[in-house]
């Protein structure tokens, strides 16, 4: 399927940056987008099949890498209630 878009040059630009970044072809990242964005069908079960729990566990966990490494006292009691105390 075709599909032809109109862009702003902001959207455009951020469209042709994105997928150089991940090494990607402009279409087949602008296919990745659509194909996330719309719903998944549920299994006749209703429930996710183990391949697709992997990869969406695998899509959240993209980038986690980078994330700091936070302190204990970060996520203590005390440093969610600090004002009530």
């Amino acid at each position: 399927m075709t599909i032809q878009l109109d862009r702003d040059p902001e959207t455009e630009a951020r469209l042709e940056a994105a997928p150089e970044a991940r090494g990607l072809r402009v279409e087949d990242y602008a296919s990745s987008l659509l194909r996330e964005s719309l719903p998944h069908l549920a299994t006749e079960t209703g429930r996710l099949t183990l391949e697709s729990l992997r990869k969406m566990l695998h899509e959240m966990a993209k980038g986690s890498e980078n994330l700091p490494i936070l302190p204990p006292e970060a996520t203590d009691r005390e440093s969610f209630y600090e004002d009530r105390w």
